[in-house]
């Protein structure tokens, strides 16, 4: 689960991580009053605006039919209240949401980091997430802050520090004063940052995060080591441990047709193709996206219903695959190991019947527990459907159906 950069820096604020402060508004007006009230909390003559979708790139990003970049800095009160309303009901397009872009529904009013001092402001990277290959986190980090990290790993690989903590262990001392030293740090800024990351790094832990980013990590000319942006994504998998959590989703920056398919306990992924699939088991399912892709479709969906199909699940999954006016052919592969094939036949049958007209060739492949008797049930169905007992012989038959 993504959550907005207000949001996160909120939580992060809980463990003692320094935040670049801000305040959310909705409305130009709200905007102006959150200005004036950061000038008299920290004294700063400028204030940055920042749109708050889920998606990377906003400050390069432009709403869509102006000039207008995802942020901005405003020197005063007007000029935030005209950010904000240039923002605000926008879409923007960044190089991550792509050319269909993203609606802006909220800013953050934040505030000005880049005063002066007797120190020069630095820029960092860092992040922590989960290495799946040496099955610990680790924490990756250049002093390269600000830019597109992709871009740095490929051409300054020599420019990305990694230090790895091992499971059930906490963030070692003398990792973080080695994180502090490879950024280039010494006095007042090495004991910010050593402290910075090892609250960073409870946080992740006790967030259950799979990914916390901080671009950039900043150095203020006083010394200060803050995060000026949040990116934090919560794993789906721990939330029954966060129910107040939960509650920070935004369904408005989500696929509605993903959001529909968790309210049945649907596993649905969109994406580009031609032929839709209904599967149960999440290695069936790629398997079977492998086997349409050898026939000359493309996949439309990948769609997880589960080890307890019945006729509800089944007409749901229906109904979400066939709001994609993509679809040419819709693919059924079920193994009956739990659920038996002659009740998820039968919830086709009964899916087919409460839809109604369904325009576009099903292919049901059935194997397993009751195979047969479902096979019998399809055929004497009369439905518009093709039953097929190899997976090789559903591959040829959506062939078929899109040739």
């Amino acid at each position: 689960m993504n959550l907005h950069e207000y949001q996160a820096k909120e939580l992060l604020k809980k463990y003692n991580v320094p935040v670049q402060e801000g305040i959310p508004v909705d409305t130009p007006e709200a905007a102006a009053e959150a200005y004036k009230q950061l000038k008299v909390q920290y004294g700063n003559e400028f204030a940055v605006v920042k749109a708050q979708i889920h998606a990377g790139g906003r400050g390069k990003g432009k709403v869509r039919g102006t000039e207008q970049r995802g942020v901005a800095v405003g020197k005063n009160a007007e000029d935030v209240k005209t950010i904000a309303g240039n923002i605000l009901g926008g879409t923007l397009v960044t190089i991550q949401t792509g050319e269909a872009g993203k609606l802006v529904n909220k800013v953050l009013v934040a505030q000005d980091v880049y005063y002066p001092g007797p120190n020069p402001v630095k820029e960092f990277y860092l992040s922590i997430l989960l290495d799946r290959a040496k099955g610990q986190n680790v924490i990756m980090y250049s002093t390269e802050g600000g830019m597109d990290i992709e871009e740095v790993a490929h051409n300054t690989p020599e420019k990305i520090f990694k230090e790895w903590v091992k499971p059930n262990m906490a963030l070692q001392p003398f990792q973080a004063r080695n994180i502090a030293f490879n950024l280039g740090l010494s006095g007042e800024a090495f004991k910010n940052m050593v402290k910075f990351v090892t609250n960073l790094y409870n946080a992740y832990v006790g967030l259950d995060c799979s990914m916390l980013e901080i671009n950039p990590l900043f150095k203020t000319s006083d010394e200060k080591i803050i995060a000026v942006d949040a990116k934090v994504n919560l794993d789906d998998n721990a939330l029954m441990r966060h129910p107040d959590l939960e509650a920070l989703r935004d369904i408005t920056e989500e696929d509605p047709t993903e959001v529909e398919a968790g309210k049945y306990n649907l596993n649905f992924v969109k994406l580009d193709g031609n032929v839709g699939c209904m599967v149960n088991g999440a290695g069936l399912a790629m398997a079977t996206m492998d086997m349409i892709k050898l026939s000359g479709g493309d996949p439309a969906n990948f769609l997880d219903v589960g080890g307890t199909a019945n006729a509800q699940t089944v007409e749901a999954g229906f109904r979400i695959i066939l709001k994609d006016p993509k679809v040419k052919a819709i693919l059924i592969n079920i193994f009956g190991g739990i659920v038996r094939c002659d009740r998820v036949a039968q919830g086709v049958i009964d899916a087919y019947k409460s839809i109604g007209n369904i325009n576009v060739p099903i292919i049901v492949r059935l194997q397993g527990t009751n195979a047969k008797e479902a096979k019998d049930l399809i055929e004497a169905s009369g439905l518009k459907v093709q039953s097929a007992t190899l997976l090789s012989e559903a591959a040829d038959l959506v062939n078929k159906a899109l040739n």
